[in-house]
């Protein structure tokens, strides 16, 4: 079975895209979500922040029964 990529559900605070990427890899979102805030402060936010926006909108919802 071939893994896709797609926002969370249920794990999620805003959009799921953390949730999406810690569900893909297999790891806690909590890891992902420290590690984006991590990325987006020594990248002065705007990088973060544009980086996130561009993965919700990209990134598709997790169809129903998946």
């Amino acid at each position: 079975m071939e893994k896709k990529l797609y926002l969370s559900n249920t794990d999620k605070k805003w959009a799921g895209v953390c949730g999406g990427i810690g569900e893909y890899f297999g790891v806690d979102s909590t890891l992902i979500r420290l590690l984006w805030v991590v990325a987006t402060i020594f990248s002065v936010g705007l990088g973060g922040l544009i980086a996130y926006l561009v993965a919700w909108a990209i990134i598709p919802p997790k169809p129903d029964g998946i």
